[in-house]
């Protein structure tokens, strides 16, 4: 009994561990995707050189392309990828419902909505950066989701209808925020941004998406064991000593956080923080110790696949990668809804 836990706890870690190798071998796969074709070895050299000044003779073009645009676009899109994915996983925890995700809940569609308002209307008259806008947009979206599904019924179908309306509904604010207020130019970029664009993203950008990803993974997995208990339901949760209110709050915030943050820099992804949980739990089950970690290289594997796809589907031009995840999540979505017990 005990050799066979073993050998599933180590089975277990080493599906994470090849995550883990395998998105890194992703990330120098992606800087050598282009208009130029660039040899990994370079990659690995401009890395190498601009990490621990290794002396490498690399051309300053190529350095240029790698470090300072393809790399830190990778670095974006997988932690894009993992904090929508985690997000993904700890609301279908909290929620005991395989269809909740940030997209689906009008997170996304209320940071969206929070972005615009401070980018084009300037609420907040300065003092509220996008990031910012976007958190207090995605927190407004859900206690309205919240409140609108609490009227309806509390059983946890709910809250799915009541996130497309309210998703709907942001959507609408912000269409309407952009209609009336923006030039035809403005509108145009931000109309591209809204469908998931990493076309503009700097290492300044890396270095705020990455830490807000690692803080969410680590406040997650702190609360893996209350996240175990909540598949139960909330009464079998606070039986088992779990303070139901305080890890609701603190984790509801992290996720709205996680995608505030992704939102203001790369716009509205859709499907990552819905598929990318049920592929994870394939490998490793429902424990959450391994299925946090796993969702999160597993989504941001995908997102930095996808970014891929979007530069080399279309000969000379880039995509919006919010139309390559929707490409392959909608297909997604469809066996999980025919195939799954998604309201129950």
């Amino acid at each position: 009994m005990i050799s066979t836990l073993s050998s599933m706890i180590g089975l277990r870690t080493s599906a994470v561990l090849s995550a883990l190798v395998l998105l890194t071998l992703a990330l120098a796969f992606a800087a050598t995707i282009g208009e130029t074709s660039i040899p990994v070895k370079t990659v690995f050299d401009t890395i190498a050189n601009h990490l621990w000044n290794a002396g490498h003779a690399v051309d300053p073009i190529d350095a240029g392309i790698i470090w300072n645009y393809r790399l830190s676009r990778a670095v974006v899109a997988a932690s894009c990828g993992a904090a929508l994915a985690l997000s993904g996983a700890v609301l279908q925890a909290l929620l005991r419902n395989s269809l909740a995700d940030p997209y689906l809940l009008g997170i996304s569609a209320g940071a969206s909505t929070g972005a615009v308002s401070v980018a084009i209307l300037g609420v907040g008259a300065g003092m509220l950066g996008l990031s910012l806008g976007a958190f207090i947009g995605s927190v407004v979206a859900f206690a309205f989701v919240a409140l609108l599904s609490l009227q309806a019924g509390r059983g946890t179908g709910a809250i799915i209808l009541a996130g497309i309306a309210g998703a709907q509904l942001f959507n609408a604010v912000t269409s309407f925020i952009v209609t009336k207020s923006a030039s035809a130019e403005e509108a145009r970029g931000i109309m591209f941004w809204l469908l998931g664009n990493l076309s503009g993203v700097r290492w300044p950008d890396a270095g705020l998406a990455l830490p807000i990803t690692l803080l969410g993974l680590i406040v997650c997995l702190w609360h893996a064991r209350a996240l175990d208990a909540f598949t139960f339901g909330r009464d079998s949760a606070a039986s088992l000593g779990v303070p139901v209110r305080r890890v609701y709050v603190i984790l509801i915030g992290v996720s709205a956080l996680m995608t505030a943050v992704m939102v203001s820099i790369v716009g509205s992804i859709g499907f990552v923080g819905l598929v990318i949980p049920h592929a994870a739990r394939l490998f490793v089950g429902t424990r959450h110790g391994l299925l946090l970690p796993l969702s999160a290289v597993i989504g941001a594997l995908f997102l930095v696949g996808a970014d891929v796809v979007s530069r080399v589907i279309v000969p000379g031009q880039v995509l919006p990668i919010g139309v390559i995840t929707a490409l392959i999540g909608a297909p997604s979505f469809a066996l999980i809804l025919c195939h799954g017990r998604v309201l129950r």
